[in-house]
């Protein structure tokens, strides 16, 4: 069927059409690093990471916009209170976000832009702003009139007029509701020159000016975590709006909250939110929450990156924060880290195991491609959701009998508004049956059950391989001549049946991180 997804503005689910064939360019609001990540944060990156992932294997070429706010209230205020300077405190936290990202498996973005170094381009706006009427200097800022705008509230589905007032309480506002592009300075607080005074940007102004700046005034994606539907992506819509197109600003519109506005009506509502359009479609992550209650640095229920790491893996960190679906808010607690680490455990035991019958993944790859209905199930650029070998509709999960079959049930989730829950069901209908053919005797239907994993893993950012720990490659030949010979022993107690020195042998390994397993095809052991 192709790729469809739920925009929020229209609140509805759309076919996805790129701009430009071939292409797509995704903005994804990044982090304000006022302090360290928690999970909240890496759950949005690993939603649009996987989104990213799926358009590369889909056969698209991705351009991916994440931006770094590192001038903001609440920057300066934590600067202050840790005796540092603001670019200092930004510095550090944003490398802390890049670590957290990385150990995560979140592909780096195409482009980061930080919004100090985009402060020409927000000027440039705010000017184009001012001169189609959508914005006025007062109290030395520059103002945003939201009562000029006929589309404001259109994507967080509010009327305007029943908005509560802007907690900036700045002079110089003639409207409760407008919102800053332009603070003006104050004494100890950076500053850069403007035609307005000294000053610095907005928050919603910077992501405008970078998003038109490396995608074009209008692009495919816009995207962030549900917290930002309001203000920000409102707000960040309307500027962007008015200045792309100063027939979607109403000149009738007053400055006054509460009273009506000259074409607000169905009509135009819709031209002002049409061809106009910054993003062509709005998505949104859910919330994470511990309790029922959403993370919150403000509420003190966050859990950092770094301390959840110290508890799980990273890849089961990932795994459990695709659990739900990505417009769903997500509980994070420690019950379901443990279920999410035995799920992974599942699935890395039976990649592990195959590679290691097969010889690694360079032989399995090989066996695989010599199969032609593996090749055509494995083809990437034909995701339609049908059976690429008998040309049947969507395969159920519980049916999957073939490599072909789970690799198109598989794409069929993704495609709808990436579902990621149910392509995890492909997922392990394809483990199941490569777990009943884990033997060398079927080598080859093992090696495409286990490529048609690893290539879903790949798009899910959970390959274990490459991902697994191991001795230095200096290290590893004696490590793997010292395990023959200690296997050996193991063996040898076995067969004279005393089991308790074998039992006592793997005890010990375990203890110094390498696990041993028995299975049919004899002792297999790695690093945990």
């Amino acid at each position: 069927m192709g790729l469809h997804i739920y925009d929020t503005r229209t609140r509805r689910t759309r076919p996805f059409e790129p701009l430009r064939p071939g292409h797509v360019g995704v903005y994804v609001c990044g982090p304000t690093v006022q302090s360290a990540p928690h999970v909240g944060h890496v759950r949005t990156a690993v939603a649009f990471d996987v989104l990213r992932r799926w358009f590369t294997a889909s056969g698209l070429d991705v351009t991916f916009v994440q931006n770094v706010t590192d001038i903001d209230d609440k920057i300066i205020i934590n600067a202050n209170r840790a005796g540092e300077s603001v670019w200092e405190l930004a510095t550090r936290q944003t490398r802390a976000f890049d670590d957290a990202y990385r150990a995560l498996g979140v592909l780096p973005a195409t482009i980061q832009p930080r919004a100090t170094g985009h402060i020409p381009e927000m000027i440039t706006l705010i000017a184009r702003l001012v001169d189609v009427g959508c914005a006025y200097a007062g109290g030395g800022s520059v103002w945003f009139r939201v009562g000029r705008f006929a589309g404001y509230g259109e994507l967080s589905n509010q009327r305007p007029d029943a908005m509560q007032a802007s907690a900036e309480g700045e002079p110089g506002k003639a409207d409760p509701r407008d919102f800053a592009l332009w603070k003006g300075a104050k004494p100890g607080e950076p500053f850069w020159e403007s035609p307005w005074g000294p000053g610095r940007p907005g928050w919603h102004i910077e992501c405008s000016a970078m998003a038109g700046k490396y995608l074009g005034e209008i692009f495919d994606i816009h995207g962030g975590g549900l917290d930002l539907v309001f203000p920000h992506h409102e707000n960040e819509r309307a500027q962007s709006v008015c200045a792309l197109d100063p027939g979607a600003v109403d000149p009738a519109g007053t400055d006054r909250a509460g009273t009506d506005r000259a074409g607000t009506d169905a009509a135009r509502l819709s031209a002002a939110g049409g061809a106009a359009e910054m993003a062509r479609y709005w998505m949104h992550v859910g919330l994470l929450t511990t309790g029922g209650t959403k993370m919150s640095k403000s509420l003190g229920n966050s859990f950092l990156v770094a301390d959840a790491l110290d508890e799980v893996r990273p890849q089961v960190l990932r795994y459990h924060l695709l659990g739900a679906h990505y417009r769903s808010s997500l509980e994070y607690s420690p019950e379901g880290l443990v279920e999410s680490a035995a799920a992974h455990d599942r699935i890395e035991t039976f990649v592990r195991n195959a590679l290691d019958i097969l010889g690694g993944p360079d032989e399995a790859a090989a066996l695989a491609a010599e199969t032609l209905e593996t090749l055509k199930a494995l083809d990437l650029r034909d995701v339609s959701g049908t059976d690429a070998v008998t040309g049947a509709g969507p395969v159920d999960v519980l049916t999957i009998a073939s490599p072909a079959q789970a690799w198109c049930a598989f794409a069929a989730a993704l495609d709808d508004d990436l579902a990621v829950s149910r392509a995890l069901a492909a997922l392990f209908g394809a483990v199941g049956c490569g777990n009943q053919v884990l033997s060398k005797t079927r080598s080859r239907e093992l090696a495409g059950w286990v490529d048609v994993v690893r290539r879903m893993l790949a798009v899910l950012g959970l390959d274990p391989v490459g991902q697994w720990p191991a001795a230095g490659s200096e290290l590893r030949p004696a490590l793997t001549g010292v395990m023959e010979i200690v296997l050996d022993l193991r063996s040898a107690a076995r067969a004279r049946r005393d089991y308790a020195e074998a039992d006592g042998i793997r005890t010990r390994l375990a203890a110094g991180g390498i696990l041993v397993e028995d299975t049919p095809e004899g002792q297999r052991w790695h690093l945990a």
